[in-house]
């Protein structure tokens, strides 16, 4: 589809906004999902003369990471195009990465322990540990730990629990030198999985991360908190299409938090500083950038970061946010507004999830369908139906008149 959609593309002044509500799809609640619950007058009205409907991110049935979902969103195959977590996190967090480097996606975790030795993770995200306190944990052991057996070891704080760390090896790598497995157990109580290479060329990396976090973890078993670390998505950088050259389109990046950074500067866009980490601050951030692109993508985490901690009422409520700040997006003279999250993560499961997500597109050129309101079941309803996630970014170019005619 990329290729086809690449080689009908035309330039226009239209500009482009894709709104991402992350996790945004849910399951009733007392028989409401979040958005469903959620008061949103502006979505609700927008929504009336607008193409709505839902989609699959990955595959029916499959549960995406938010690097595949994202991926998907901007028409980029997730299956053919696997791009590690870690890879993502660093490049959000401005991390340059060479040809030689693995980069990994950790977590600062509680463990307590057993029978001496044998950590149990009593919290995935150590209580999602405050940013200060996790620059000042990832000093004590950056200090502690530099070099393994040749390799240079480089840690950076990200935001909350979040980190990375990039394994520099003498020489350069391969994607299949990366192929190590998570060691978070993703549940409380379990005990982290020890690292292990999926093929030979990715045995070594494996034994090193394993002495790092061995390491690592025993400069920090004293804090009453973040003891210890969970690390996934080992992976180097990939090659891949240009979001310019695929699409022919000057394209921001609008994000608060480092991965998704990561994945905007991976595919050729400019991520531009937003002041905060607030929907009010992205706006501004937006608003003040609007002359100079053709295409925003604005990314919301707290939809996700709620539903995940299972709060259902929080995350309604920066559905809600979101919606009272609508307006000023839509002032900015907006030809194309798509509003969607890159995966549904209901609160009743307090995880991602497999179940189709929201979407509505709004343009001079939808035929409007007057549903009423913007959510899961009038989407389920609207004139686009359950397509692909890879759809989305040809709808949009169309509906901003950025396509040629295909064939005679």
């Amino acid at each position: 589809m990329q290729d086809l959609v690449s080689k009908l593309v035309q330039k226009n002044s239209s500009k482009i906004v894709l709104c991402v509500l992350d996790g945004l799809g849910g399951l009733p609640v007392d028989g409401k999902t979040e958005l469903e619950a959620a008061l949103t007058p502006n979505l609700d009205r927008i929504s009336s003369d607008a193409s709505l409907g839902l989609h699959v991110p990955v595959e029916r049935g499959i549960t995406p990471g938010s690097g595949a979902a994202h991926l998907a969103l901007f028409g980029y195959d997730p299956v053919r195009n696997e791009i590690g977590r870690g890879v993502l996190e660093a490049l959000g967090l401005g991390v340059e990465l060479g040809p030689s480097d693995v980069a990994v996606r950790g977590n600062f975790a509680t463990v307590r322990y057993e029978g001496g030795d044998v950590p149990v993770v009593t919290d995935r995200r150590a209580g999602r540990l405050k940013t200060e306190e996790n620059r000042r944990v990832i000093s004590r052991i950056s200090s502690a730990v530099k070099e393994i057996a040749g390799v240079k070891v480089s840690f950076y704080p990200g935001l909350e629990h979040r980190f990375v760390v990039v394994l520099s090896f003498p020489d350069r790598l391969s994607e299949s030198d990366a192929l190590v497995c998570d060691t978070d157990p993703q549940a409380e109580g379990a005990t982290p999985i020890r690292p292990w290479g999926k093929n030979k060329g990715s045995q070594k990396t494996a034994e090193i991360a394993g002495e790092l976090i061995d390491r690592a973890c025993e400069v920090i078993r004293d804090e009453p908190v973040a003891n210890y670390m969970l690390l996934r998505g080992f992976s180097v950088r990939p090659d891949i299409p240009t979001f310019g050259r695929a699409y022919g389109l000057r394209a921001g990046c609008v994000a608060a938090y480092p991965m998704y950074r990561g994945v905007s500067r991976l595919l050729g866009m400019d991520v531009l500083e937003v002041s905060g980490d607030s929907i009010g601050d992205e706006i501004q951030a937006l608003s003040a950038n609007f002359e100079n692109y053709d295409f925003f993508y604005m990314h919301v985490k707290k939809t996700d970061s709620y539903g995940e901690d299972g709060d259902f009422r929080a995350k309604a409520g920066v559905i809600e946010e979101f919606d009272s700040l609508l307006p000023e997006i839509t002032g900015l003279g907006v030809d194309v507004l798509a509003v969607t999250g890159d995966h549904s993560t209901p609160a009743a499961m307090k995880a991602h999830s497999w179940h189709p997500v929201p979407l509505m597109i709004s343009s001079k050129y939808c035929r409007g369908q007057g549903v009423s309101g913007f959510s899961e079941s009038s989407c389920l309803s609207g004139d686009l139906g359950i397509i692909k996630a890879t759809e989305i970014m040809p709808l949009l170019l169309a509906h901003a008149g950025r396509l040629r005619k295909f064939g005679a």
